[in-house]
């Protein structure tokens, strides 16, 4: 049973990944025999979590370049390529917040929470998939989603658009991709304890909300989230396609 798990020989590429959610499933992927390569747009960021990734025992690289870029992503690509890195399974993860209701939400505000959390998984998944096809071997996508791919949340109207986005996009890949054995599915984390969350973590109101209204009763933690994005991208699910598996206490179910 163990070896439908084995990741080892295999090399996934996280975006935003230097901390919180996306460095956890660096982690937990590299536990697994996989090498990891972290991202995020600051170089010294990624030298950060890289060096604390290698302290740790783990095969690790490291990639700075902007997501939301199509000639950065283009590069980075072009780079392994002639580096002789071989993108087997691919995490979007990279992913940003905002706040406002939206009769004040300014248009390019809108833009760049949907530029980074959705556009950003189209074109990073376009590259990696042009490789895998081209390889011949297939490949797995694992795009990170949210609780408001599936429920709205007042204040936060392009964050869950762009989430709802990500499942249908994953739908959209494993439609167009699955003939050339590529499984992209999604994660739906509930809510967690990561920076990100910070405010609403320390807003007593919000905090006591988040334990009430949901079964688990607490907020999840990263490491929370390895198990099925090792499931995901590992030959244990090798015929799981298109799907969103959210993992968040039980909150949806008692919607």
């Amino acid at each position: 049973m163990s070896s439908l798990f084995d990741l080892t020989g295999r090399t996934a590429l996280i975006t935003g990944s230097v901390r919180g959610i996306g460095y956890a499933l660096a982690e937990g992927l590299a536990a697994e025999g996989a090498r990891v390569i972290v991202n995020s747009r600051r170089q010294d960021a990624v030298d950060a979590a890289l060096a604390r990734l290698q302290a740790g025992g783990h095969a690790a690289l490291g990639a700075a370049f902007d997501v939301t870029d199509e000639a950065a992503v283009s590069a980075a690509f072009s780079r392994f390529d002639e580096q002789g890195i071989e993108i087997d399974i691919l995490i979007n993860n990279a992913g940003i917040q905002f706040r406002k209701p939206m009769v004040e939400l300014e248009l390019k505000d809108w833009q760049r929470v949907i530029d980074t959390n959705l556009t950003s998984a189209f074109i990073v998944g376009r590259e990696a998939a042009k490789r895998m096809i081209a390889r011949g071997r297939g490949g797995k996508i694992i795009n990170i989603g949210s609780l408001t791919s599936e429920a709205g949340r007042a204040t936060v109207a392009p964050y869950t658009a762009a989430k709802g986005g990500i499942k249908m996009l994953s739908r959209a890949m494993a439609a167009e991709w699955a003939q050339f054995n590529i499984q992209a599915n999604s994660i739906g984390p509930g809510y967690i304890l990561t920076e990100m969350n910070t405010a609403l973590i320390e807003n007593a109101e919000f905090d006591a909300w988040v334990k009430s209204s949901n079964p688990a009763q607490r907020w999840g933690k990263p490491e929370e989230l390895v198990g099925t994005a090792v499931y995901l991208a590992s030959k244990a699910s090798s015929y799981v396609n298109g799907q969103i598996i959210y993992v968040d206490g039980g909150w949806l179910s008692v919607l």
